[in-house]
């Protein structure tokens, strides 16, 4: 747990300074960040033995989302991403929840089911009996290719069967994962117990393998933002608690925006996976398996007024490891960890869940006031200034003048680039005389 997260002035500071800082209230090792972040946390020669076919390393910006609380406990949130706003967006909303006393999660434990899928079987209805029958043999036969996970009080803890057609049933195996994501152990366990739930099934072994739609471990969290903390220069708090009410109803009423509304809330939750060496790929297939999951696409996230105040609540299932995988040798996946100080997946579930819904707060504050161009464009103009060959303090003199004139283009950052280095040369030349 961090000593603070608040940390006023942090995007002013220079690089080596927030370091400082995010190991002094952290605890993390000053020499760690630096010898970590510089490199990027892996070599080329350890990421070709991740994947195949490899050239190199591709880096992005891994930031950290300050002001979060989450069950009382302030958290400096790593986040990697490469979308401008989405670090600053995390912030700020994370700081209006903060107003009202941060946010509060709960967390399922670390269940993830395993797949059996049975062919060809006789009668369904008959297999599916006989398959729960023998739930104790077939979590038994689990077990024993569990390993390490049984000792540490993790394991198989049971089995469902469902029919999926007039000739094929599936059967779930449940297992608890502890600390770990669990698709190795998972896919390991489906393979020990297939034969045997198609003997018992009478039918034809099918896949084995496990759901991503992990429904049995998902993580639930709740904010509730004063009036106050959410007005703007233009608008009152309550008029703009009205107006964010109005956006949730839009995404509960059409997939078209919940899917938008939803984009929002993975912004934030896929770049503190990415940053903790988690499967992001398989966080969004969940997430939006589960917005489907009564038919027809809907929200994750729902907001309400609730007095003066802005209640927010989501709920996502969310599979997420502190042990095994990537973590094992990419050091920046283990900073990130050391960094956030989480007892275990849940904690971290719920620290990632928060800053997701945290980042749907602050889209949904900017489409209701200013609209959310104002502020991503703002960000966007220094990435275009960048790439027109801007350095150091003329990237954010070029970014300022697209952003005046509303015109963020290449061509336009190019012209004010070098606009500023005609006028700025003969003052400079003349000054060194």
């Amino acid at each position: 747990m961090a000593k603070t997260s608040r940390m006023p002035g942090f995007h002013k500071m220079r690089i080596s300074q927030r370091r400082a800082l995010v190991g002094q209230v952290t605890g993390a090792d000053l020499r760690e960040i630096e010898g970590t972040l510089d490199t990027g946390g892996i070599d080329p020669d350890t990421a070709d033995k991740f994947v195949e076919n490899v050239l190199g390393t591709y880096a992005m910006p891994y930031g950290v989302a300050l002001n979060v609380q989450v069950n009382g406990r302030d958290y400096v949130v790593p986040m990697v991403v490469e979308e401008p706003s989405v670090v600053a967006a995390a912030s700020n909303a994370a700081k209006m929840a903060r107003a009202g006393g941060g946010f509060t999660a709960e967390w399922d434990p670390s269940v993830m089911i395993a797949q059996v899928q049975v062919q060809d079987v006789p009668d369904v209805h008959v297999a599916v009996r006989k398959i729960l029958e023998h739930e104790r043999e077939i979590l038994a036969l689990a077990d024993d290719v569990l390993g390490g996970v049984t000792t540490r009080g993790g394991g198989a803890r049971a089995v469902e069967a469902r029919v999926l057609a007039d000739d094929v049933v599936v059967a779930h195996l449940l297992i608890d994962c502890k600390e770990a994501m669990g698709a190795n152990l998972v896919n390991t366990a489906a393979e020990r117990v297939a034969n045997r739930v198609a003997a018992l099934a009478g039918g034809r072994v099918g896949l084995r393998i496990l759901s991503n739609l992990c429904d049995k471990r998902c993580v639930r969290v709740r904010c509730r933002v004063p009036a106050e903390a959410l007005a703007t220069s233009d608008l009152p708090g309550g008029a703009v608690i009205d107006a964010i009410v109005q956006a949730s109803r839009f995404a509960e009423l059409d997939p078209y925006r919940a899917a938008t509304h939803n984009k929002g809330i993975m912004n934030g939750i896929d770049a503190v996976v990415l940053a903790t060496g988690n499967d992001w790929r398989a966080v969004e297939a969940g997430a939006h398996a589960y917005a489907a999951r009564k038919g027809r696409y809907a929200p994750l996230s729902i907001w309400r007024r609730d007095g003066d105040y802005l209640v927010g609540t989501l709920e996502l299932p969310l599979a997420l490891g502190t042990v095994g995988g990537t973590l094992r040798v990419h050091r920046a996946a283990r900073l990130s960890l050391a960094l956030l100080n989480v007892k275990g997946s849940g904690e971290l579930a719920a620290v990632a869940a928060s800053v997701g819904l945290a980042n749907n707060l602050a889209g949904l504050r900017a489409l209701a006031t200013d609209g959310v161009q104002r502020g991503h464009m703002a960000q966007h103009a220094r990435s275009v200034a960048l790439a027109a060959g801007a350095a150091g303090e003329l990237v954010e003199r070029v970014a300022r003048m697209m952003v005046d004139a509303r015109d963020i283009r290449l061509e336009t950052a190019k012209q004010a680039l070098a606009s500023l280095v005609a006028f700025e040369m003969p003052i400079q030349q003349a000054s060194s005389r």
